[in-house]
């Protein structure tokens, strides 16, 4: 996985979106992975995979409110 330092995910902002279009690229601050920025698209089908599953404590469920 790609990865970009906080301060590097800020100031190049638009290669990070180019890049995690096609792939997930891991976002660190202070040496650990802290975010992961992917695709909509990506996103939606992971959301299908978790509601497929049932009801659960999955945090994915928060990120649509």
């Amino acid at each position: 996985m790609l990865s970009f330092t906080a301060a590097a995910a800020k100031n190049k902002f638009g290669e990070l979106v180019d890049m995690a279009r096609s792939a997930p690229v891991a976002i660190t601050k202070y040496d650990r992975t802290v975010l992961v920025i992917m695709a909509f698209e990506e996103y939606e089908r992971l959301a299908k995979l978790d509601a497929a599953h049932g009801p659960s404590a999955s945090p994915i469920d928060d990120l649509d409110q």
